[in-house]
Order: C-alpha cells, then structure tokens, then sequence
C-alpha cells in the first residue's frame, strides 16, 4: 500500500487538557483542612462539613471524587 493514498489524520479539536496542569495534585495541608472545616462551619452547612471531615478521616484522595458529593 502507498502512504501516499492515505488520508491525513487530523485533530477535530483540541485537546482538553491543553495548558493546563494535568496529574498529581499536592494534598492539603492542615491549615487548609481547618480553614474548610471552618467556613462550612459558619456556613451552618453541617452536612457538607459531615461529609468532608469523613473523607479526611478515611484518607481519601481528590482523584476519589468525594468532592463531587459536595455539590
């Protein structure tokens, strides 16, 4: 087969991670965790607060996605 006769392959658009900063993430640091745990306390929004102090406590990571269930 001739490559002359194959088509061009080219992208239909560009790809979505583009310039940006892709892979690990560095974890929180505690004053980070507390400044969160603070405001969702003011906020009087206890069951996000429940839910983030679970993902801590059980040391799951943001590629687990338990931010997700935040909104």
């Amino acid at each position: 087969m001739d490559i002359s006769n194959l088509p061009a392959i080219r992208a239909r658009r560009p790809a979505w991670n583009k310039s940006r900063i892709v892979g690990r993430k560095r974890p929180l640091k505690p004053k980070h965790i507390w400044a969160i745990r603070v405001r969702l306390e003011m906020a009087e929004n206890y069951r996000d607060l429940a839910l983030f102090n679970l993902a801590i406590d059980s040391k799951l990571r943001g590629c687990e996605r338990f931010v997700a269930y935040l909104y």
